[in-house]
């Protein structure tokens, strides 16, 4: 493993031009670092940051070969790159995290299968490549269960509920039909996320559990510390831990959970980037996840993850501009209250525009304070 720095003045390549490049950017030019970004979009939230927005499509390897020679490290903010991709990228320049973590995590199947493997605890499941798998799958997991495609899933996307082996098939219909995952259902009491990275050097840090709650498939909330016993939140950094160190990881992967009611964690899925629920690191952490992951792929020493204070998130999405303009200078004008837009033109039920955190002196009270603050941001809508 190399531990070489790469120094500040240095230009880390995005693939991916969202909101969480767009948070790499700012962490990175407060440090003095150059950002390049890559995706098929333009004027995206990274581009308006970045030092160069670099358009182009994720197959196209001539182009990410180019790409990669104008940087000294990539970085994703996107998984869902094909694996010649970034094995093309590769040939050029340090990736971090490496190819390899990406193909594992792209795909519900070699992902739970690799899981497994580490010992590491996920809830039942089985493939599904045909209708006779499928029959099997639920005759052997039971109902209710969820079908979920094996890749490009996200927010509740490619997912369908089974709640009778006689709607197997109408839910694989419902996905496309396309190779899958059968997940047992697990009766959680709550869902949690370890956001961890892991340095060059090999050297692990973590935010602690982070308490979710979604809506409609979307997270909604997420407030830290989460309000777990103590032996609850060292397993879930134990599990996070031996997930990172599994597989090689040099950079920042969340790991998404299920706290059963009996108290024991279960894995859900991997992300191998900077994720939704760590973004109230910004205010509340002396590291952001975002700087973070720039020291951890820059071969810089990790940040500290302390906490400055208890904090909350929640996510603002399209819907709140179906009646206009959201009314911001209601969320400025609170105290401990801190917002994010991420510069998307298109204001879409379910798309992601944006977040606002609270900083308070207990987890509870953030989450009071960032609902009461979204709330009033359409507040004169709902009365008119």
């Amino acid at each position: 493993m190399s531990h070489a720095v790469l120094p500040p003045g240095s230009t880390i390549g995005v693939l991916g031009s969202g909101q969480l490049g767009r948070m790499l950017g700012l962490a990175a030019r407060r440090l003095g670092y150059r950002l390049h970004t890559y995706s098929p979009d333009t004027d995206s939230p990274t581009g308006q940051i970045a030092d160069a927005e670099v358009t182009g499509s994720y197959d196209d390897l001539d182009a990410l070969r180019s790409f990669a020679d104008g940087v000294d490290v990539v970085t994703f903010e996107f998984e869902n790159v094909p694996s010649a991709s970034v094995g093309a990228i590769a040939e050029r320049t340090l990736v971090r995290p490496a190819g390899s973590v990406l193909h594992t995590t792209q795909h519900r199947g070699r992902e739970k299968g690799f899981l497994s493997g580490a010992g590491i605890p996920v809830a039942p499941y089985a493939l599904v490549a045909t209708g006779h798998d499928l029959d099997a799958a639920v005759a052997r997991l039971g109902c209710p269960a969820i079908l979920k495609t094996a890749s490009f899933g996200y927010d509740g996307k490619g997912q369908a509920r089974i709640d009778r082996p006689e709607d197997a098939h109408a839910a694989w219909d419902a996905i496309g039909r396309q190779p899958a995952v059968l997940e047992a259902f697990v009766d959680f009491e709550r869902e949690l996320s370890v956001v961890a990275a892991r340095g060059a050097d090999g050297r692990f840090a973590h935010y602690g559990a982070i308490e979710n709650a979604h809506a409609r498939h979307i997270l909604d909330l997420s407030m830290a510390p989460a309000r777990v016993p103590p032996e609850v939140e060292r397993e879930a950094i134990a599990v996070a831990r031996a997930a990172l160190e599994a597989l090689d990881v040099v950079g920042v992967l969340c790991v998404e959970m299920f706290l059963r009611r009996d108290g024991r964690v279960l894995v859900n899925e991997l992300a191998p980037r900077t994720h939704n629920s760590g973004h109230l690191t910004i205010e509340a952490a002396e590291t952001s996840q975002f700087e973070q992951q720039l020291r951890a792929v820059c071969g810089l020493p990790l940040g500290s993850t302390a906490f400055v204070r208890p904090a909350a998130m929640a996510n603002l999405l399209g819907d709140l501009w179906q009646d206009g303009e959201p009314r911001w200078a209601e969320a400025l004008r609170r105290p401990g209250v801190h917002l994010h837009l991420y510069g998307k033109r298109d204001a879409k039920p379910g798309r992601k525009m944006g977040h606002l955190t609270a900083l308070a002196d207990t987890p509870e009270a953030a989450r009071a304070m960032v609902r009461d603050a979204r709330a009033a941001l359409v507040e004169s809508h709902v009365r008119a």
